[in-house]
């Protein structure tokens, strides 16, 4: 019988590449679905990759245990991937309680879920690089100290201890995957890669003139969303649960990466930049440069997609959206 995956955030990007790679391996995949009066356009990621009528679609909500429980007593899985949250580090200081009670809270309540109705399952908790913050700079691995700078990267603190607990407290098999910066053509226009990749395409095709963001000095360690779902999956396939950085080892500006996608274009990044203060972060996250020593060691795992492969790649996906449009 084919094994069965429950994931959440199943319309995301990281659960629509999951979805893929899943039903490609033979899953029968099963997405929890938040009640939504946008229903037929959340999905838009999952149809992009034309995926959609393949998902068995469940109702459920991270903040409601009582339709978790039900969710996870229906459907029977193998495996769990948690992959929902209010995703975004510059919303959680606008939407600081919603962030710990969807990011932080519920991975709780589908922790328990699983626990109580599924408890011979496999979960797998969707961490993030943003949990170290003010590193100061060098190499961030699983040992490395935590210092949040953002209430999405307290909430997130909070879901990956909350694993490590029902872990060594009952025995799950429940892993999280501390995940670096991933992007790709499904990702969000709130999220910066995507940004500037859109903003790229639409000054290609005179759509627009500029560019607008914050701090362009930061460094962040980027890798593409379907490298780093298969990383999700082998965690899951170990003897043992565990810990482990995902990451490409290689750290860049977001000037750099914005030279990637300008120059791919055939365009000057300076001719069209604005600084605009309005997007700085309040605490900024300066330096992410991830190990994932560990993730090769132990799953056998590497990244296969270069930045400058999937700034590429994103910046023709959005060329083709807007001339379709």
């Amino acid at each position: 019988m084919s094994k069965r995956a429950l994931i959440t955030g199943v319309t995301g990007q990281d659960g629509a590449y999951l979805s893929q790679f899943l039903l490609d391996k033979g899953y029968e995949v099963y997405g929890l679905a938040r009640r939504s009066s946008h229903q037929g356009v959340v999905e838009h990621r999952l149809r992009w990759l034309g995926i959609e009528d393949r998902i068995n679609f469940v109702p459920g909500n991270l903040t409601d245990l009582a339709s978790l429980l039900n969710v996870v007593e229906t459907v029977k899985p193998d495996e769990v991937y948690n992959l929902a949250g209010q995703s975004s580090v510059g919303v959680s200081w606008q939407q600081p309680i919603a962030t710990g009670q969807v990011t932080g809270l519920g991975v709780s309540n589908v922790l328990e879920a699983v626990r109580m109705r599924a408890p011979e399952a496999r979960f797998y908790q969707a961490s993030s690089s943003e949990i170290f913050g003010k590193t100061g700079g060098g190499v961030q691995n699983e040992a490395t100290p935590t210092h949040p700078r953002s209430p999405y990267a307290a909430a997130k603190l909070y879901g990956h201890w909350m694993t490590v607990v029902y872990r060594e407290s009952y025995g799950m098999h429940a892993s999280s995957g501390i995940l670096f910066n991933h992007e790709s053509p499904l990702r969000g226009l709130e999220f910066v890669t995507r940004k500037v990749t859109d903003a790229v395409a639409r000054i290609k095709l005179n759509m627009g003139r500029e560019l607008r963001l914050g701090n362009i000095d930061s460094h962040r360690d980027w890798g593409h969303a379907r490298d780093y779902v298969r990383a999700m999956w082998l965690m899951l396939q170990q003897d043992s649960p565990d810990d482990y950085v995902v990451a490409s080892g290689r750290t860049t500006t977001v000037r750099r990466m914005c030279e990637i996608a300008f120059d791919y274009a055939g365009l000057k990044l300076e001719d069209h930049l604005v600084i605009d203060p309005a997007f700085w972060r309040l605490a900024e996250v300066d330096y992410l440069l991830g190990d994932p020593a560990k993730a090769r060691r132990v799953l056998g795992w590497e990244p296969t997609v270069t930045l400058e492969e999937m700034i590429h790649e994103m910046v023709d996906a959005d060329l083709a959206r807007l001339k379709a449009a």
